[in-house]
């Protein structure tokens, strides 16, 4: 890497993790696609299970001290409550945990799963739409994907210029892909799971 790599990363950093994201992302779409989430609210309840599931993962990355000085509304952008009053909503069971969630990341690491999370938010803004089709909305059912505190885009570029700004190693630009890349594996996993069949009765 030249200096000069060097002096214009931090002003690329979010584009690279988009680029480096880039695969994953479009496989999930797919997947999400093909699970048909907005057919039915049974289907919709299965892909709130995966969102629950991972947003209750981060729980802990987003009342983090060290992350919140780094951010500070990062507490108030978790979506885990919102999602479990979906599920109650939707008359869904609670799921259990599933083996394998982030634990004790580096710092970047964790920033690389936020980057993932928040940047959701972006395309909750059609799934809300969709979510409408089946009665549900921002207020019941799909809270999780409602707009947050001061607009969906307001919030994102907040986050990308705090992300852009910071003064990262080499180590820990590895850290924040890393941490970006596992986050796309873990909710596809998740989802897979939550749309799994019932296992049958013996």
């Amino acid at each position: 890497m030249t200096a000069q790599d060097t002096v214009q990363l931090p002003a690329l950093r979010s584009q690279r993790l988009n680029q480096i994201t880039n695969e994953p992302h479009t496989k999930l779409d797919a997947l999400v696609k093909a699970h048909a989430p907005f057919e039915t609210q049974a289907n919709f309840a299965r892909f709130v299970v995966a969102q629950y599931l991972f947003q209750s993962e981060l729980v802990a990355l987003y009342n983090d001290a060290e992350l919140t000085a780094i951010v500070p509304d990062l507490p108030a952008r978790c979506r885990a409550e919102a999602a479990k009053a979906d599920l109650a909503d939707l008359d869904t069971d609670m799921p259990e945990p599933v083996a394998g969630a982030v634990s004790n990341p580096t710092k970047t690491e964790a920033l690389g799963w936020l980057f993932v999370s928040e940047g959701s938010k972006l395309g909750a803004a059609f799934l809300i739409k969709r979510a409408v089709g089946l009665g549900l909305s921002e207020t019941f059912g799909a809270r999780h994907l409602g707009e947050p505190a001061g607009g969906r885009a307001q919030g994102w570029k907040s986050f990308v210029k705090t992300l852009d700004s910071l003064t990262l190693s080499a180590e820990e630009e590895a850290d924040l892909d890393k941490g970006a890349l596992a986050a796309f594996n873990r909710f596809t996993l998740l989802l897979e799971q939550a749309y799994s069949p019932e296992p049958a009765l013996v």
